[in-house]
């Protein structure tokens, strides 16, 4: 934005708020605890450009015959013979058990080895998986705590938390066999600054071991905002998140059923196709890192890394994810967070953020 314009854009502004100062009126909180400006003439420091594995994203349905001939990326529950020329990503550890892919398959594991109650590993799951000829053998499941009221900083340390517990058992090399399942939300430029914020710290996690690793990112529809009885609200909130998902990078996306829990082979139908509609109808899923160079969306995923690595520091100097696993610190937290998400909608909150941090 030009100087000659910015005062123009201001005194309008103040115009129509019938004030001289627009910005307490204009900065807003938000419940992630990123500064967010009213508008943006430049950005601290350019990111660079923030690369995927996949050259584009793939579009992934539930399993379902009727789709087969149209659909190149399925999530698998069951076992499916005969499926040639599929990206396949399986959600069921005994079918994944039984699994032996041959040169020309392509299998992804969206299989989680936390035990989120015990705070353990489950190795021989872990060590079966790794057994296998796999694209991709194990899931970090972020989605999970997405789903139960996790902030976006949260989610990020908790993804790296995850992730340095596996490098300590397996070893480093494990970074480029993981798959990072994250739920995205309703916060449109947020969500898309959650994927590329966490391409930058899990990039400068690898080269803490001399690797320049890439996340592969397999983001879903969050079920934290749907509805029951909301049937086309639902469906608006997931093609959001489906864009937030495809413009921030992500490697694989799907889409939860909008029906919720009264899913039918025409939902799931509808479902995927907001993905076609998207990735057809504007290409944004064949784009490296889409929103690069957008000054507000550069800012809040810089903000977003910086809270997400310095939450990840934390737990480390405290034991590690499966430590304060095992006191409860990590549920305490995500109650606390839930609590407060709850307050402000409500209004009623206005706690500093930094007190949920462990």
């Amino acid at each position: 934005m030009s100087d000659n314009i910015l005062p123009t854009w201001e005194n309008l502004v103040k115009k129509q708020l019938k004030t001289e100062d627009i910005y307490p009126l204009l900065e807003k909180e938000n419940l992630e605890g990123i500064a967010v400006k009213p508008f943006y003439t430049e950005v601290q420091k350019p990111l660079v450009n923030l690369p995927k594995v996949e050259e584009s994203t793939h579009l992934v349905a539930r399993y379902h015959e009727s789709l087969e001939d149209e659909v190149f990326a399925f999530v698998l529950d069951y076992n499916v013979e005969n499926l040639e020329e599929k990206t396949l990503f399986v959600n069921n550890k005994e079918l994944a058990g039984h699994i032996s892919p041959k040169e020309e398959d392509q299998y992804f594991s969206l299989i989680d080895v936390f035990n989120e109650k015990n705070g353990t590993v489950d190795d021989q799951l872990a060590k079966e998986l790794l057994s296998k000829d796999f694209k991709r053998n194990i899931c970090v499941d972020i989605s999970l705590h997405q789903n139960a009221g996790a902030a976006i900083y949260q989610q990020l340390g908790i993804a790296l938390g995850k992730a340095k517990e596996l490098v300590e058992i397996y070893g480093v090399e494990i970074l480029n066999k993981l798959v990072f399942r994250m739920a995205v939300g309703g916060n449109y430029f947020f969500e898309m600054a959650k994927l590329r914020a966490f391409k930058i710290i899990f990039n400068q996690f690898s080269k803490e071991y001399g690797l320049d690793a890439v996340p592969y990112i397999f983001a879903e529809t969050s079920l934290r905002n749907k509805a029951v009885a909301d049937n086309e609200n639902n469906l608006i909130r997931s093609t959001l998140e489906l864009a937030s998902a495809m413009i921030g990078g992500a490697d694989a996306v799907f889409t939860n059923n909008y029906l919720v829990d009264r899913s039918t082979d025409n939902s799931e139908e509808i479902s995927f196709k907001q993905q076609i509609v998207l990735a057809y109808e504007s290409i944004i899923n064949v784009f490296e890192d889409a929103s690069n160079g957008s000054y507000y969306v550069e800012d809040v995923t810089r903000q977003l890394a910086e809270k997400g690595w310095a939450l990840f520091v934390e737990m480390e100097e405290a034991g590690g994810y499966l430590e304060l696993l095992k006191q409860g610190v990590v549920q305490k937290n995500l109650r606390a967070c839930c609590r407060r998400t709850a307050m402000d909608r409500r209004g009623e909150n206005k706690t500093d953020w930094s007190e949920f941090i462990p």
